[in-house]
C-alpha cells in the first residue's frame, strides 16, 4: 500500500478551544497497542495511566551481598510509588522513582533470605509482582581430601568419582589434566551428568597421574578443582575375551523421571564392556523420531531440549557389543507449571459499560486462578453486586469511574504461580477522527489497502464508510471494519476506484480518502531455462506488461540472488530496453539461476529461468600407475569437469616407444572405459615401453587428452604366443610354400626373435624344422598335391613360445588330369538337370565344375519352305540368318565346390544342344567330358513379330503379320480375332497354311474401330497373340479451311487433314488480279500433305486462291504477295541491251543446270511402279511392311517450276506421283495400338531414312512451323 497526503477540505466537528488544548496536548503522542476488544478503546500514551510494571524480580541464590539485586521498575501517570513485601510483612519504607531493592553493607546476608514481591501504585491503581525467594548460601569450599591412586587391568572398566560441595545451583563438571587441558572423550572414556569420569574399558595409554576434577559453580562466580587422580593401567592376557556390557549408570532395570514442560531433560546410559558398547534408544510406545528428542554424546544421551507433553512416556537404552547386551527404562512423566492460554487486556471504557476480563491459564497439574484488586484479594474487598467472579473470568457492570483499578490474575499448582496486571481504565471523551483527509491510497489489481480512519473518544465512536454512490461499503464481503474505525479492502478491482467517505454516526465529523486502483504487473514470458555451450551467447527473456500510469519503474536481473549490472553493449552482459539480457562469450561461471525482477511503485514482480553452461569435458588428470606386477598393472585418474554433460565414458590410449621410432609414435586406442569407473587393469606386451593417456567423452564431444602418464618398461620374457595365419601358398608343383601371419614386433617379447618352421608328411612321424626370420618358407621335392602337416613356432633369446598347433597345407598344383565321366541329363521344358560323377585324379583342390552348353539348331532342321509367296520366304531367310547367332549360341554354368548336379534354365524349346563337362582348380581346367547331347521339347510360339493394315475401301482392311520370332515348333497355321470396340462379340478366323501372313476383313463398320489380335499355333498349343487397334479409311475430299501466310513471291498454305479420310489430289487455282491476267493452276495436291507453297509470284500483288471439288467451289480466298508492286520500265523492254543480255545470260545458265539435273536423274531415278515391281521377292527376305501399292514417280514431268532447288527433291510437297491419286493406303499402329497410319504413295523416301514399315509421319518431310503435326493429326481419337 503507498499512501500521499495531499490537502482536500475536510469538515470536521467544532469542539471548544478548551477541550481541543487538552485532546492536541493527550492525543500527539497516541501509540497502537494490542487490537481492542468490543466495546473497548486504546489507552492514548502519556495519558493518565495506571502503573504499568517494566522490570520485575526473578528468584536467585546469593553467595554476597552484591548478588543482592531485585529490580522493580514499572512506568504510570502520576508517577507510581514502590513498596516491598517480605513474607506476607512489609519490608522497608515506600519508594518513589525506583523499587529495585539492593543490599544494605550494614544488614547480614542471611537477613534477606525469604520470600518477596513488589508492589506499585498511583492513583489509578496498585500493580503487583510474582512472588520471588531469596536463598542465602557460603561460598562452596572444597575440603582437603587425600590424593587417589588407582589402578586396574587392561580390559577392565573403571570409574573416577568426583564429589564437589553440594549448592542449590548445582555446578558444571570438567576433567581435566595439569596442563588444563581437557580429557578427550569418545564412546569409551566420558563424563556422567553426575561429574564421574567413566572407561567403559581401560587401555595402556589411559595411565596418567593427573586426572583432576574442576567443579564450575556460575552464581558463585567459582571454579573448585579437586585432588589429582593417579591411574595406572596394567597389562592383562584376558583382553581378548572379552565382556558383556554392563551400566555404570543409572542403576537397576528402570528409572521414573518428572519433567516440567519446555524444561530441558537428558535421559543418560553410561555402559562399560569390551569392546566397548554401542548403545541405541527406543520408544516402547511410540516412535522415537516422532518426539523432540536428540542423540548426544557418542549416543549415550537422549536430550530434549524444550521437552512437551507429547515426550511423555516409556524410553529404552540398549547397549551392545559381540558378547551380549544390557538395557535400561526411564519411565518419563511429563508435567506442568501455569502458563496462560487467554490474558486480559489493558482497556479504556466509559462509564455504563459492562467490562468482561478472561483470564485463562493451564498447566498439570491443573492450576487454580485467584483475583486482586490494586494487590488486595477479591475476597478481602468489600462486596459488590456489579462484580461476579466465576474461575478466570471477572465480569464487571455498569462501571464507574471509580472502578478505574489494576486488577491481579494469579494462576498456581504445585510447580508454581503465574501472576498478570490488567488495567481497567474508565474515562469519558468527546468522539474525534484522528487520521488526515484527503490521502490518496494507490494499490495495484487483488491487492489489499487498507483505508485510515482511527477514531479516538469515550464511549467508543460508531464509524461508518460510504463508497463512490454513497453505499455503505461495510456490507461488501471484501470489507472488514477494524476497532479504531479503519477498514481493509481485499482483492481491489479497477472499478474500486475513487472517493471513499468515513464518518462518525450521530455527529458532523468526516473524512475523505481516495483510492487507485492500477493494473497488476506481469511478466509475459518468463525467462527460459537455456543449455548454452561454451563460448556462446544466450538470450534471457523478460517480457512484461505494467500500467502506462506507472510511470517510474525498473528491471533488475540478478544471478544466484547476486544483481547484474547494466552493462554497455560491448559488455559481457548486456540488458537490453525490452528487459531481455543478453550474456556473450558464455564460460563455466555463466551458469546459475538467474532471475528477472520487474519493480513500480507498487508492486514487483519476479521470474526465473537458468544458464546451464555445457562444455567438452576437462581431460582428465592425476594418472598414476599402481598394482605393478611384472606386465600387469592399473591405471587410474581423475575425472574432469564434465560441464553439466556427464561423462559417457573414457578412452583408454597407449603409445609403445621402444619398437617405433620417436618421429613415428602412434597413439592407439586401448579399451573404452564406462563413466563408473576412474581405473582400468592392464595387461601389457613384454619387453615393451608404454605411455598412457585418457580422454574423456560427453554427449558435446571428446575431453583434449589428459597429459601422458609416466613411462613403464614391461620386463623380457619367452613369447607368449605364436604367429596366426599359418598356410600353404604353393604354386608350383612339387614345391611346398609355408607362410604366415608376421607377428608385431610388440609380441616378440626380447631380443633375437626368430621364427622355428616345422613340417613333415602327413603320414609321417619325423619333423622337418628350420629357423627363419620372415615367411615364406619353401620346401622342394615334395610331389604334386602332397598334403604336409605344418606348424611354426615363435622363438627369442630367452627361448620358445608356446607349443603351436599343426595345420595341413599341400605342394603346388597341377591341372586335372582327368574329364569327369557319367554325364547325363534330364529336360524339363526349357530347363536341363545336368548330373556327372565326381572328377578323379584332380591333382590339386578341387574348385568346381564348368558346363560348356551350346545350341546346335531348330529340331528337325529348317522345316518346310512355303512356295506360295516368295515375299515371305526372303522374308523368313533374312530372319533365319538374324537368328544363326542365336541358334549357335554357347553358354557356360560354372558349378563351384563338390556339386555334382546342376540345372540350367533359359533355354530354347524345340532346339537341339550338345554339351560337355569339365572340372578345374586353381592351376585350371581338366579334359572336357565326352559331347552329350539333347533336345528340348516343342511348346507354344510367340506372338507374330508385327501386324500392320491396308484399307482399301471404307468398310474392308487387308491384314499383314510375320511369323513369331520364336516358334518353338512346327507352325501350324495362325488365328485371327477381332472385334468392335464398343461391343463384345468376338468374330475369328481360322488359317491352317503357315505360310499364310494376310488376310482381307470385309462387311466391317465404317464408324466404329477395332480391336484386331493375331495367335501363332503349333502342335503344343497356342502362343500369346499381337494386339492392334484400326478402323477403315473414308473418301476423302479437298481441304475447306486454309490458312495463308504471305511471303514477297510465294503464298505458303497449311491445313488440318481430315481424320480417317484417303489421300485426294486437287489442284490450287489461282489469278493475280492485274489486267489481262488470267486463272493458272498448280500441280496435283495431296489433302492429306496439310502444307503446299504456291511460288513464282509476283511481289506486292493481290490474289484470288479457288480449290473446286466437282463443280463446287470447296474454298476460296483474297491474299497479297508482300512487297513492292512492279513498274513499266522506261523506254521498253526492248530498248534496254544491257538488261536484254543479263536475262539471256541467266536462262542460258538456268537452262545448262535443267539438263545437268536431268541427265543424274535418269542415271539414279527410278520410276514408283519400277521399284514396286524390283521389290516384289521373298516375303521371307523383306518385311510387307515396305511395300507400296500401285505407286510411279511422276517427279520430272510434274516438277514446279517455283522449287528452291532445281535439282533437290522438293520438300515442300511437289515431288507428289500419280499413285497419290488411287485408293491404296497402308496404315500402321504403334506399339501401344495408337494409329499412326499415312497413305502410300507420298514419294519416295530420302536415302538414309528407309524404314522396315510403311511410310510414316516420321519419314515425310515436315511442314514449317505453322503446319500442324502429321502425327498429332493421325493420333487423333476417332
Amino acid at each position: 500500500m503507498c499512501v500521499s497526503q495531499r490537502q482536500w477540505t475536510g469538515f470536521r466537528a467544532p469542539c471548544p478551544p478548551a477541550l481541543r488544548l487538552l485532546l492536541l496536548l493527550t492525543l500527539s503522542l497516541l501509540s497502537s497497542m494490542p487490537p481492542l476488544a468490543q466495546a473497548a478503546i486504546n489507552i492514548p500514551k502519556d495519558f493518565s495511566q495506571p502503573p504499568v510494571l517494566t522490570q520485575k524480580p526473578v528468584s536467585l541464590t546469593a553467595f554476597s551481598t552484591e548478588d543482592i539485586n531485585l529490580p522493580c521498575e514499572a512506568s504510570g501517570n502520576p508517577t507510581p510509588t514502590f513498596r516491598w513485601v517480605k513474607d506476607g510483612e512489609a519490608f522497608g519504607s515506600e519508594r518513589t522513582g525506583s523499587g529495585t531493592l539492593r543490599a544494605e553493607d550494614e544488614v547480614p546476608l542471611s537477613s534477606y533470605e525469604g520470600l518477596y514481591r513488589c508492589y506499585t501504585s498511583n492513583s489509578l491503581g496498585t500493580a503487583v509482582t510474582q512472588s520471588i525467594q531469596v536463598i542465602v548460601e557460603a561460598q562452596p569450599v572444597l575440603p582437603k581430601q587425600q590424593k587417589v591412586h588407582k589402578s586396574g587391568k587392561e580390559g577392565e572398566s573403571m570409574m573416577l568419582t568426583c564429589n564437589p560441595p553440594e549448592s542449590s545451583t548445582p555446578p558444571s563438571i570438567h576433567w581435566m589434566d595439569k596442563w588444563m587441558v581437557h580429557i578427550k572423550q569418545s564412546d569409551r572414556v566420558m563424563v556422567g551428568l553426575n561429574g564421574n569420569l567413566y572407561f567403559s574399558n581401560l587401555l595402556k595409554t589411559d595411565s596418567r597421574d593427573d586426572y583432576i576434577c574442576n567443579a564450575q559453580y556460575f552464581a558463585a562466580r567459582t571454579i573448585l578443582p579437586d585432588t589429582a587422580v593417579r591411574l595406572t593401567v596394567l597389562p592383562s592376557n584376558d583382553v581378548v575375551h572379552g565382556r558383556k556390557p554392563h551400566l555404570f549408570h543409572p542403576a537397576g532395570s528402570h528409572t521414573s523421571l518428572l519433567a516440567l514442560r519446555g524444561h530441558s531433560v537428558i535421559l543418560e546410559c553410561i555402559p562399560k564392556g569390551l569392546p566397548t558398547p554401542k548403545v541405541e534408544w527406543t520408544k516402547k510406545d511410540g516412535r522415537l523420531e516422532e518426539t523432540s528428542s536428540q542423540e548426544d554424546h557418542y549416543g549415550r544421551r537422549l536430550r530434549f531440549d524444550n521437552i512437551t507433553e507429547e515426550d511423555d512416556g516409556e524410553y529404552e537404552c540398549r547397549a551392545f557389543n559381540d558378547h551380549g547386551s544390557t538395557s535400561h527404562r526411564f519411565m518419563l512423566s511429563v508435567e506442568a507449571s501455569p502458563y496462560w492460554v487467554k490474558q486480559p487486556e489493558n482497556l479504556l471504557y466509559s462509564p455504563g459499560e459492562t467490562v468482561r476480563l478472561d483470564c485463562q491459564a493451564d498447566g498439570i497439574p491443573t492450576p487454580s486462578i485467584t483475583w486482586s484488586i490494586n494487590g488486595q484479594p477479591v475476597t478481602e474487598v468489600d462486596d459488590d453486586p456489579r462484580r461476579s467472579v466465576s474461575g478466570g473470568v471477572l465480569i464487571l457492570r455498569d462501571v464507574e469511574f471509580a472502578d478505574t483499578a489494576v486488577y491481579q490474575c494469579e494462576a498456581a499448582n504445585k510447580h508454581g504461580s503465574i501472576l498478570l496486571n490488567t488495567h481497567l481504565y474508565v474515562v469519558e471523551l468527546p468522539p474525534q477522527i484522528l487520521s488526515s483527509d484527503g490521502v490518496v491510497y494507490r494499490v495495484i489489481e487483488g491487492g489489499d489497502i487498507v483505508l485510515l480512519c482511527e477514531s479516538f473518544g469515550s464511549p467508543r465512536p460508531h464509524i461508518t464508510w460510504e463508497g463512490k454512490d454513497s453505499l455503505p461499503l461495510l456490507s461488501d464481503p471484501r470489507v472488514s471494519l477494524q476497532t479504531d474505525g479503519t477498514i481493509r479492502l481485499s482483492g481491489a478491482s479497477l472499478s474500486d476506484s475513487g472517493e471513499y467517505t468515513c464518518s462518525i454516526t450521530l455527529t458532523d465529523i468526516s473524512i475523505t480518502a481516495h483510492l487507485e486502483v492500477f493494473n497488476r504487473t506481469e511478466i509475459l514470458a518468463r525467462p527460459q531455462d537455456v543449455r548454452a555451450l561454451r563460448g556462446s551467447s544466450a538470450l534471457l527473456d523478460c517480457d512484461f506488461y505494467k500500467d502506462p500510469q506507472l510511470l517510474q519503474f525498473q528491471i533488475k536481473w540478478r544471478k544466484d540472488g547476486e544483481e547484474v549490472q547494466e552493462s554497455s553493449p560491448d559488455d559481457k552482459r548486456t540488458i537490453f530496453g525490452n528487459g531481455t539480457l543478453k550474456v556473450t562469450d558464455i564460460q563455466s561461471d555463466d551458469g546459475g539461476v538467474y532471475s528477472c525482477e520487474v519493480i513500480t511503485d507498487l508492486d514487483n514482480v519476479k521470474a526465473s529461468g537458468s544458464i546451464t553452461v555445457v562444455a567438452r569435458p576437462d581431460p582428465p588428470k592425476d594418472l598414476s600407475l599402481s598394482d605393478v606386477e611384472d606386465h600387469h598393472l592399473t591405471l587410474r585418474w581423475i575425472p574432469g569437469n564434465s560441464h553439466n554433460s556427464p561423462i559417457i565414458e573414457f578412452i583408454v590410449e597407449a603409445r609403445e616407444e621402444r619398437h617405433t621410432e620417436e618421429g613415428k609414435w602412434l597413439w592407439e586406442e586401448w579399451k573404452r572405459v564406462p563413466r563408473e569407473f576412474n581405473h582400468l587393469e592392464l595387461t601389457l606386451h613384454r619387453f615393451c615401453t608404454y605411455r598412457f593417456r585418457v580422454t574423456a567423452i560427453n554427449e558435446l564431444g571428446h575431453s583434449d587428452p589428459s597429459e601422458p602418464s609416466q613411462t613403464y618398461e614391461t620386463p623380457p620374457g619367452v613369447p607368449d604366443s605364436n604367429p596366426t595365419g599359418v598356410r600353404s601358398e604353393s604354386t608350383d608343383p612339387k614345391t611346398l610354400i609355408i607362410t604366415w601371419d608376421e607377428m608385431d614386433k610388440r609380441l616378440h617379447n626380447s631380443h633375437g626373435f626368430l621364427y622355428k618352421v616345422f613340417w613333415r608328411k602327413a603320414d609321417s612321424v619325423h619333423w622337418n624344422h628350420q629357423d627363419v626370420t620372415s615367411p615364406p618358407f619353401r620346401v622342394n621335392n615334395t610331389g604334386t598335391y602332397t598334403p604336409f602337416e605344418i606348424k611354426v613356432q615363435a622363438v627369442n633369446s630367452l627361448g620358445e613360445g608356446p607349443a603351436p598347433e599343426p595345420e595341413i597345407g599341400h605342394s603346388g598344383e597341377e591341372e586335372p588330369a582327368e574329364a569327369p565321366t557319367g554325364v547325363t541329363t534330364t529336360v524339363m521344358n526349357s530347363t536341363v538337370r545336368v548330373k556327372w560323377n565326381e572328377a578323379q585324379n584332380v591333382r590339386g583342390l578341387l574348385q568346381g565344375y564348368k558346363i560348356y552348353i551350346r545350341r546346335l539348331g531348330p529340331h528337325g532342321g529348317r522345316g518346310r519352305r512355303s512356295l506360295g509367296n516368295l515375299h515371305k520366304e526372303r522374308q523368313k531367310e533374312e530372319r533365319s540368318e538374324r537368328g544363326m547367332d542365336r541358334n549357335r549360341e554357347s553358354r557356360v554354368m560354372v558349378v563351384h565346390g563338390t556339386k555334382t548336379s546342376e540345372e540350367v534354365s533359359g533355354l530354347q524349346l524345340f532346339s537341339r544342344y550338345e554339351l560337355y563337362v569339365t572340372a578345374f582348380n586353381s592351376k585350371g581346367e581338366g579334359p572336357p567330358s565326352s559331347p552329350h547331347h539333347f533336345s528340348t521339347p516343342e511348346g507354344a510360339p510367340g506372338p507374330p513379330a508385327s501386324l500392320s493394315f491396308e484399307s482399301p475401301s471404307d468398310k474392308s482392311l487387308i491384314l499383314y503379320w510375320t511369323p513369331p520370332e520364336e516358334t518353338n515348333g512346327l507352325l501350324l497355321g495362325y488365328v485371327v480375332q477381332y472385334r468392335q470396340e464398343v461391343e463384345s462379340t468376338l468374330q475369328m478366323q481360322m488359317i491352317s497354311d503357315p505360310s499364310v501372313t494376310h488376310i482381307e476383313l470385309d462387311s466391317l463398320d465404317p464408324s466404329s474401330h477395332y480391336i484386331f489380335k493375331v495367335i501363332a499355333r503349333t502342335a503344343a498349343g497356342d502362343g500369346p497373340p499381337i494386339t492392334r487397334r484400326g478402323a477403315t479409311l473414308l473418301d476423302g475430299v479437298p481441304p475447306s479451311n486454309i490458312t495463308i501466310v504471305s511471303s514477297n513471291t510465294s503464298l505458303n498454305l497449311s491445313w488440318v487433314p481430315g481424320d480417317r479420310e484417303r489421300n485426294h489430289g486437287f489442284v490450287i487455282r489461282y489469278l493475280r488480279k492485274s489486267s489481262g491476267a488470267q486463272w493458272e493452276e498448280s500441280e496435283v495436291v495431296n489433302s492429306t500433305q496439310a502444307f503446299y507453297s504456291l511460288t513464282g509470284l509476283q511481289p506486292g500483288s493481290q490474289y484470288h486462291l479457288m480449290i473446286k471439288h466437282g463443280n463446287d467451289t470447296q474454298w476460296e480466298d483474297v491474299m497479297w504477295t508482300i512487297g513492292p508492286v512492279p513498274s513499266e520500265m522506261p523506254g521498253g523492254f526492248a530498248t534496254q541491251g544491257w538488261l536484254i543480255g543479263l536475262i539471256s545470260a541467266i536462262v542460258l545458265l538456268v537452262l545448262i543446270l535443267l539438263i545437268l539435273c536431268l541427265i543424274k536423274r535418269s542415271k539414279g531415278g527410278k520410276y514408283a511402279v519400277k521399284d514396286k515391281e524390283e521389290k516384289e521377292v521373298d516375303s521371307e527376305a523383306r518385311p510387307m511392311k515396305d511395300e507400296t501399292f500401285g505407286e510411279y514417280s511422276d517427279v520430272d514431268e510434274k516438277r514446279s517450276d517455283s522449287q528452291p532447288s532445281l535439282c533437290a527433291e522438293s520438300k515442300l510437297g511437289s515431288d507428289d506421283s500419280l499413285a497419290e491419286y488411287g485408293d491404296s493406303v497402308d496404315i500402321q499402329f504403334n506399339e501401344d495400338g495408337s494409329f499412326i497410319g499415312q497413305y502410300s504413295g507420298r514419294g519416295p523416301v530420302p536415302h538414309g531414312n528407309e524404314s522396315s514399315g510403311p511410310a510414316s509421319p516420321i519419314t515425310a518431310v515436315p511442314p514449317p512451323p505453322i503446319a500442324p503435326s502429321m502425327s498429332s493429326i493421325l493420333n487423333r481419337p476417332s
